[in-house]
């Protein structure tokens, strides 16, 4: 069999894996990406458990299991997908009827099925072609590397729903392939007619049968509920799904901090999403500055009052409001920060003469970047830097985003940029109690402690509408006349002051009325004394967001759940982080299923074939430490190579790509390793292979955790195309180590106790499962260093039991 099928069924299992991340932000959000990894676990774990039980009837059958394995997997990763998007999680009806987390149970099931069957691929051809299993793993692992890299080009070309269609034609060409082996040229003709009936399966299906079924809680579907409401423009690319969409009957009003006094209408608007959500409006503007003076009465016109003519930068475009607002009032340079090329394409084509061109090249300077990435390539001496920090997502999975640009490095950077007197204005909407605009000022008294500002307080002022807040931060103290003219600019738009410096309490609560002046009390309890008191008392979390654990809009205290859940019923369902419970519910599934798929078939097997117990305890405990060891490496450096290449899908396609290729490297060089030095370190009084890969391991981590964030913030202004092969760079020597351990031990399981290497398989498997989303829930609560800390701890922990005989 020409060991190209198996490159083939291993592209297409990782581009799979990356597709269903895509199609999953699309209708759902971007975090079940965790979901995901764990969902591909599963597949592989129970994959291994499989061909332990059915490996003689399988080699007997060699080529038509193969092959039938290939087409299934081909088949189930589009219908699959068809089948599981119906299984949309809704996290509010979890309150009432927590028997609704079945449906993560069968999305768990239904997706695992094309893992399960590309494992099996790769597995049989270990067990057919044992003497070339550094062949075969080389295959394999080429496959797997150029399969993630692949699909981030395929994204560029096509939707996901279509993408996905090509797997079709993927499995049924190694299936096809598998059969030219044979030598004989009538299988030479079945294989040719295999894969054309792939790809002619995969050109009849209609895309709609493949695309993404939005969850009703995204504001694409709300938008669309509108009568008359009817999308104008769809684009698609690996940084998103841009929609465009026309309400004419019940036209858009996007107008955050929009006073209520506001005497100037909106003009005509068109909602631009992204990926069904976070939107964004692009406002008609016929080059009247007189159009848009609904703007001067939004919140986010405070700092235009307090500076003349400013020379402005402003991250995170979108539709180009904050533009019009610097240029309604006077500003002499502005310069955007905008990280998806599409929606800059969108306002300088088709949409560029109902914006007025507000992304004229000739007016406004663009970076292709994200917030941080601005950093790198925007000059200094700012007056004003604008950031918007919108809404956290819908049923409280914003929790789960990385907001990398509001995180106390961020600010000391923005701030840094800024000239003498310059303003940082960040906005955020408002809930009660108030949990955003407390942590935005937090965060911000953190940064200014950081540059060692003597009196923070001096340098704040928070005004808020009735559901936006803006917090303006000083380079400087503010004076006494720019107070005087906040206070004018609030009480003549009917806003409220929340803080500013020598403001009384009674001034916090005038237009906007709240039972008390809750933002001014938490502001004047942050800057007092008792901060450490107040956050540790509040029953949300307002502990400032860093590069480490840069989850801003993550309010959760667990010790509060409980108090939120018995009032679910009662009106405080949107108080709940549900993204964090749909998180423990994957997690709690991720067990019961690898226990029920993965271990019961092993412990049954052993018990029927009489296998010996000794060794069993040694070995579930070093493969356990294992697999969560490893995911623990990998999730972190997702998310820390998110802010370094500016999407999560470049880092998930990168991280993947490359632990996978260069793991498999040191795999294979493992039992030279092992040839140099002895097995048992206890009867030599010396360092063991795995011992001396633990170490690698232990020292080039903790030197990661040192220098990777200064280095990739020095690195951050180098093009995507220099940064990809950095990073691929920056994770081989890791991952190259990290490939070791797994296969030391198991040859030595191999000759030792041969009948618990099926045993070890299932361990680790199982413990891979579960650890992809044990992560995420560790980094939320703690962040990534101890996320890493603990995956040290583990191999260590992994060496120091596996010293000894079994």
């Amino acid at each position: 069999m020409p060991l190209v099928a198996i490159s083939l069924v291993s592209a297409g299992a990782i581009g799979y894996e990356i597709l269903l991340m895509r199609l999953y932000s699309i209708g759902q959000w971007h975090h079940f990406a965790y979901m995901i990894i764990s969902i591909a676990l599963l597949g592989f774990g129970a994959s291994g458990t499989f061909l332990a039980l059915a490996r003689a009837w399988l080699l007997d059958r060699f080529l038509k299991a193969w092959q039938a394995n290939a087409v299934i997997f081909g088949v189930t990763a589009a219908f699959g997908y068809a089948l599981a998007r119906n299984f949309i999680v809704n996290p509010f009806e979890l309150a009432w009827d927590p028997a609704r987390g079945i449906l993560l149970l069968w999305t768990y099931l239904v997706l695992m099925v094309p893992f399960f069957c590309a494992a099996n691929c790769v597995g049989l051809a270990f067990m057919r072609f044992g003497d070339q299993v550094g062949r075969v793993y080389r295959y394999d692992l080429v496959g797997a590397g150029l399969g993630a890299a692949g699909v981030i080009g395929v994204l560029f070309l096509l939707p996901p729903s279509a993408a996905l269609k090509l797997l079709i034609a993927l499995g049924f060409a190694a299936a096809g392939i598998a059969e030219l082996g044979s030598g004989h040229s009538r299988r030479r003709g079945h294989a040719l007619l295999a894969a054309l009936s792939g790809l002619l399966v995969a050109w009849l299906i209609p895309g709609s049968t493949f695309a993404p079924r939005l969850s009703e809680y995204k504001g694409l579907s709300t938008a669309l509920n509108a009568p008359g409401a009817e999308v104008i423009h769809e684009s698609s690319s690996p940084l998103g799904r841009l929609t465009v969409v026309r309400s004419p009957r019940v036209p858009f009003r996007h107008a955050p901090g929009l006073s209520l006094n506001a005497p100037a209408a909106v003009p005509e608007q068109l909602g631009l999403f992204t990926d069904a959500d976070a939107m964004t409006a692009i406002t008609r503007f016929d080059g009247d500055p007189r159009s848009v003076a609904y703007l001067d009465f939004t919140v986010q016109a405070l700092p235009y009052h307090l500076l003349e003519n400013p020379s402005v930068l402003v991250l995170g475009a979108g539709g180009g409001a904050e533009v019009l607002l610097a240029r309604a009032h006077g500003a002499g340079r502005v310069e955007v920060a905008e990280p998806n090329p599409g929606v800059i394409a969108l306002l300088q084509g088709r949409f560029a003469g109902f914006s007025g061109k507000v992304y004229d090249p000739a007016r406004t300077t663009v970076y292709l970047t994200d917030a941080r990435g601005a950093l790198a390539f925007a000059g200094s001496g700012y007056d004003l830097i604008r950031l918007p920090l919108g809404a956290a997502a819908a049923g409280g999975f914003g929790a789960l985003q990385a907001t990398y640009g509001a995180t106390v490095e961020a600010f000391v950077g923005y701030l840094g940029r800024l000239g003498r007197g310059g303003l940082l204005a960040v906005s955020v909407p408002i809930e009660v109690p108030p949990r955003a605009p407390l942590k935005l000022f937090a965060t911000a008294i953190a940064a200014l402690e950081r540059m060692e500002a003597a009196r923070p307080g001096r340098r704040l002022v928070l005004l808020r509408g009735f559901n936006t807040a803006i917090l303006l931060v000083k380079r400087g103290d503010f004076t006494a006349a720019e107070i005087a003219t906040a206070r004018r600019f609030a009480r003549e738009r009917a806003f409220d002051l929340a803080y500013a410096p020598g403001l009384a309490r009674a001034e916090a609560n005038r237009f906007n009325v709240l039972d008390a002046p809750y933002l001014y009390d938490g502001a004047v309890a942050l800057l007092g004394p008792g901060r450490a008191a107040f956050m540790a008392d509040y029953k949300f979390d307002l502990r400032p967001a860093s590069d480490d654990r840069p989850y801003f809009f993550d309010f959760l205290k667990w010790r509060a759940l409980p108090e939120l859940l018995a009032l679910s019923r009662q009106g405080a369902m949107p108080l709940i982080a549900w993204g964090h419970l749909i998180l423990l519910a994957t997690l709690v599934q991720a067990l019961v299923l690898s226990a029920l798929l993965i271990l019961a078939p092993l412990a049954v097997w052993h018990r029927r074939r009489g296998a010996p117990a000794r060794g069993r305890a040694r070995v579930a405990a070093y493969f356990l430490a294992l697999g969560l060891a490893f995911l623990f490496v990998e999730i972190a450096f997702i998310q820390r190579l998110t802010l370094f290449l500016g999407h999560p899908l470049y880092a998930v396609a990168v991280v993947l790509a490359a632990f996978l290729v260069f793991a498999g490297l040191g795999a294979g060089l493992s039992p030279r390793l092992a040839a140099r030095l002895p097995e048992d370190p206890a009867a030599r009084g010396r360092v063991s292979a795995l011992e001396a890969a633990v170490a690698a391991i232990a020292v080039i981590a903790l030197f990661y955790l040192a220098v990777l964030t200064p280095v990739t913030a020095f690195l951050i202004t180098l093009p995507l195309e220099a940064k990809l092969p950095l990073a691929l760079a920056a994770i081989a020597p890791l991952a190259f180590c990290m490939g070791m351990p797994f296969p030391l031990a198991l040859a030595r399981v191999s000759r030792e106790a041969p009948a618990l290497v099926p045993w070890a398989w299932g361990i680790n498997g199982c413990a891979s499962v579960v650890s992809a989303v044990l992560a995420t829930l560790l980094a939320i609560e703690f962040g990534f260093t101890v996320v890493v800390g603990l995956a040290v701890a583990l191999y260590v922990l992994a060496a120091l039991v596996w010293r000894g005989r079994l």
